[in-house]
């Protein structure tokens, strides 16, 4: 399954998702305006547009959901307060600049 985002700018997005959240970006489409990017089996798809707050949450199993929200905030990040569920999950929610959002989680 694949997850599509909205992002304003097709190149500062797929810079955010690869440096920032470390997705690998697997095919663009420079003349449509898209690309697709994957990290451990997450697919998300950016395409340029007006962003949408309806869109769909991508998923990303991550090792220690603390670390992640801790590196994402030094580096200026919009994150959300890491949550944990009944002590078998944590979850964090990330947003990009354009205010999409992607849900990190961590397996306790």
């Amino acid at each position: 399954m694949t997850v599509w985002y909205q992002v304003r700018d097709l190149d500062s997005g797929r810079s955010f998702y690869a440096e920032k959240l470390g997705f690998v970006e697997t095919y663009v489409d420079e003349e449509g305006r898209w690309a697709k990017l994957q990290r451990d089996g997450m697919e998300i798809a950016l395409a340029e547009g007006e962003p949408s707050e309806d869109g769909g949450v991508a998923h990303v199993d991550v090792a220690d959901v603390k670390a992640e929200a801790g590196r994402l905030r030094r580096d200026g990040i919009d994150v959300g307060v890491v949550l944990e569920l009944h002590g078998e999950m944590r979850l964090l929610d990330v947003f990009d600049p354009d205010g999409n959002r992607i849900q990190l989680a961590e397996e306790l």
